[in-house]
Order: C-alpha cells, then sequence, then structure tokens
C-alpha cells in the first residue's frame, strides 16, 4: 500500500511495518516476501520469525516517534547485526549499503538500517510514525507542518478518538 507521501527511502519500511492488520490480525508479510523490492534477497518461510521481530521493533520506534512509550524491541540490537559498509561511486558520491557477506534477512536489516541512517541525516526518520490507536497502530509518514500528528487518518483513527474523548467529558 504505497503512499503518495512517504519520502522513497522509507515507503519500504512504512510498508513492511504495515504487513500486520493490527485490528484484525492480518499478517500479509509472506506476501511481503514476493515483493519486487525484496524478492531478489531470497526471503524464506523460515525468516518469518526474524522478520516479524525486526517488524515490531520498527513499530515500537514508529509509537516512540509518535510520542508513545519507549521502544521495549531491540531494534538497536536487530540493526547492529547486520553491518554495512561505505560504498563510494566513482564521481566521489557516497552511500551506505550491506556488507557484501550478508545473506537473507540480515540483508533486508542491513538494508533498513542504511535507510534509518540516511533518513536521519535528512530528517525525515522521526516523521515516520505508527497510529496511537490501540486497535490501528499503523505506520504513516507525517507531513504535518509541525510534525505533531498523532493518527494515520484523522477521518478515522482521529475521529474515533476525539468522539471517545468527546463522550468521557460528556459523562
Amino acid at each position: 500500500m504505497a503512499s503518495v507521501e512517504t519520502p522513497a527511502g522509507l515507503q519500504l519500511i512504512q510498508d513492511f511495518v504495515n504487513t500486520l492488520d493490527v485490528e484484525s490480525g492480518a499478517d500479509d508479510l509472506e506476501s511481503f516476501l514476493t515483493d519486487d523490492r525484496v524478492s531478489a534477497l531470497s526471503l524464506r518461510k523460515r525468516d518469518l520469525p526474524a522478520l516479524r521481530r525486526l517488524r515490531e521493533a520498527l513499530r515500537a520506534v514508529c509509537l516512540a516517534h509518535a510520542g508513545l512509550p519507549a521502544p521495549t524491541e531491540p531494534l538497536g540490537e536487530l540493526l547492529a547485526a547486520a553491518p554495512l559498509t561505505v560504498a563510494v561511486s566513482p564521481d566521489g558520491g557516497a552511500r551506505l549499503r550491506p556488507a557484501r557477506e550478508l545473506k537473507g534477512v540480515a540483508v533486508l536489516t542491513a538494508r533498513i538500517a542504511a535507510t534509518i541512517a540516511s533518513a536521519a541525516a535528512d530528517g525525515t526518520w522521526d516523521r515516520l510514525k505508527a497510529c496511537e490507536a490501540d486497535d490501528c497502530r499503523w505506520a504513516y509518514y507525517d507531513r504535518s507542518p509541525a510534525g505533531r500528528r498523532r493518527w494515520c487518518t484523522m477521518a478515522v483513527c482521529g475521529s474515533r478518538a476525539k468522539m471517545r474523548a468527546y463522550r468521557t467529558r460528556q459523562r
């Protein structure tokens, strides 16, 4: 489910986190393995537990970006297990890339780490958030001017939260 609003580098992370529909419990991680952006990594069903752990660690950080309690999943530890190298092009440009010896989940993890490093450098990483609604937790990119958006969409989750708050005040 691509979003026009999300910077290209963060789109993969957003789509990866959103392979789980928290409200319904539907987990679309298996079909994510066939996505053109990751299919060449030869990820298999046996990789699903590690991928789920990575996905939930990313979701926890996205929730922290939205102002919820700090993550309990060790994203830093997961990313440290997938080293990066600096690739320098003939024209002098440089970018991070997964170390050559990595395979499978480690390559995806390193790719995510490189994306996070780049997004942190350009100031976009903190704007990848997860909806604070307990029954949603959908990842979204916060394009609001102040960067204080709390819900994936005002039309659904934001509206529900505001209605709950209104009803509580009315009691």
